[in-house]
């Protein structure tokens, strides 16, 4: 039986990463992952599949509506070859998956194929395809299966025309009407693929908003750019029964006033989040707890009630982010080693992929008002910027809110060109504990869409912005 100090059950951001801090640290270290390609839900069918459509589309959309405007003409049609950008995408999610095989490689990581289940706190028996079992002895384990789409009590997924992000990454046509149930990042993101493509895609969303867990300004600025895009959106719609017949799909939902809606579409995806996913896992063998959210319980050092076994990422409380797994994939490491290493969980960055992209971090106005904290806001167009206008990307926003007593920053939402790299500046700040004048006084190459950032910063102490 092999045996080894580390054994990280799950090979997405937060489980491969933990497995390569854990092998610089000098650890003999395990991965267990169940499919044959590494990477989990982010890198095989999120994140990086659905960015490359997202890529992909926006520049079949600029050749249909925005290169004439720029001195370019196409003699001819514009043609749209689906399954060739269908390809292109699983080429880069193949590309990418195997950098995780180098990796792992690279640092002489011991990777098992199977599904790994717990015999008890120190041995793990993994299944493989072909149901042979390998038991492995493990020190420690961290517990990174991550999650997999959540859906409606009353709904069943088909995966031909009710289905989740996962099949909308590869069909084999682009939908008439896509009726999409969820306002949030992922549908959204979907939804603007296929909208580019030349779908009729509707929203149905049961808050009063989009992307509801970010400020308010967000979801207002980018349902009416999304709008102008030509997305429809039904707000405060709970839907109450979804119907296939043949090709037809028939969604009923009842509006904020009780009364009965009626959505007709040739495909449905369901996107109402995520849950964590734990099956197979054995965790009671282990004295793993798994409270009724189906989150693997944990402490403050991301630790389960069997003091040698860890959980990360979806599987854990918080957001589910790919980055935020990968934090916690090095915290853990570190902690087996003896390090006492911090993660600020405020200063975890959220980001809708959209055009424009959408990036927040650290408190939203509506936190603030609820919590009875007195802030100042700072806020800047980014259609006021010269390297917007240069581009044409004239839409969005910058917000800086920083405390009205210490000026320190509280919260930075954006949404623009590039949002999700200039999130990365108020990350920094707040990191430092920046106030908004420190910010301001940071100089900004011209003519870059950063210098929003430092107007809202300006805008945000004694309202001195320069350029409205």
């Amino acid at each position: 039986m092999d045996s080894f100090d580390v054994a990280v059950i799950g090979s997405g951001p937060g489980g491969y990463v933990a497995a390569i801090r854990c092998a610089q640290l000098g650890l003999k270290t395990a991965i267990i992952e169940k499919y044959s390609t590494k990477g989990g839900t982010c890198l095989n069918v999120g994140c990086i599949p659905s960015k490359a459509l997202l890529d992909s589309s926006h520049h079949y959309e600029d050749a249909l509506k925005h290169f004439e405007e720029h001195g370019i003409e196409i003699k001819g049609d514009v043609s749209l070859n689906f399954q060739k950008m269908i390809e292109r995408k699983n080429s880069v999610v193949e590309q990418t998956t195997k950098g995780i095989d180098f990796l792992m490689d690279k640092n002489n990581i011991t990777s098992f194929e199977g599904v790994g289940a717990f015999k008890d706190k120190t041995h793990i028996v993994i299944t493989h395809k072909d149901d042979k079992t390998t038991e492995i002895e493990a020190k420690n384990t961290i517990i990174a299966t991550g999650s997999k789409p959540n859906s409606l009590p009353f709904l069943e997924i088909d995966k031909e025309r009710i289905i989740t992000s996962t099949e909308a990454l590869s069909l084999k046509e682009i939908p008439k009407h896509l009726i999409m149930i969820g306002g949030g990042v992922i549908g959204l993101e979907l939804g603007q693929v296929y909208k580019r493509l030349g779908a009729e895609v509707t929203v149905i969303e049961y808050m009063d908003r989009i992307i509801p867990t970010m400020d308010k300004a967000l979801s207002k600025e980018l349902m009416k750019v999304m709008k102008k895009q030509k997305v429809k959106f039904k707000l405060s719609h709970k839907v109450k029964s979804v119907e296939r017949e043949g090709d037809k799909i028939t969604v009923k939902a009842d509006d904020k006033k009780g009364n009965e809606v009626v959505f007709e579409g040739d495909y449905c995806l369901v996107s109402v989040g995520r849950k964590p996913y734990t099956t197979g896992l054995n965790a009671e063998n282990a004295g793993v707890k798994i409270n009724d959210k189906g989150q693997v319980e944990v402490n403050e050092k991301l630790q389960t009630a069997a003091e040698n076994i860890y959980a990360i990422g979806d599987v854990v409380h918080g957001a589910m982010l790919a980055h935020k797994a990968e934090e916690e994939g090095s915290f853990v490491a570190e902690v087996i080693a003896g390090q006492k290493p911090h993660i600020d969980y405020n200063l975890i960055p959220n980001v809708v992929y959209t055009w424009p992209e959408v990036a927040s971090v650290g408190r939203t106005e509506e936190q603030l008002k609820e919590d009875g904290v007195e802030y100042k806001v700072g806020q800047f167009p980014m259609r006021a910027l010269g390297r917007s206008r240069a581009s044409g990307d004239v839409d969005g926003l910058v917000k800086i809110l920083s405390h009205k007593e210490t000026d320190e920053v509280l919260g930075a939402h954006m949404i623009g060109a590039r949002a999700a790299d200039l999130i990365a500046e108020a990350v920094t700040a707040m990191e430092f504990r920046a106030s908004a004048e420190d910010m301001a006084r940071m100089s900004h190459a011209h003519p870059t869409y950063a210098e929003a950032v430092k107007e809202a910063a300006l805008a945000a102490t004694e309202d001195r912005a320069l350029h409205i």
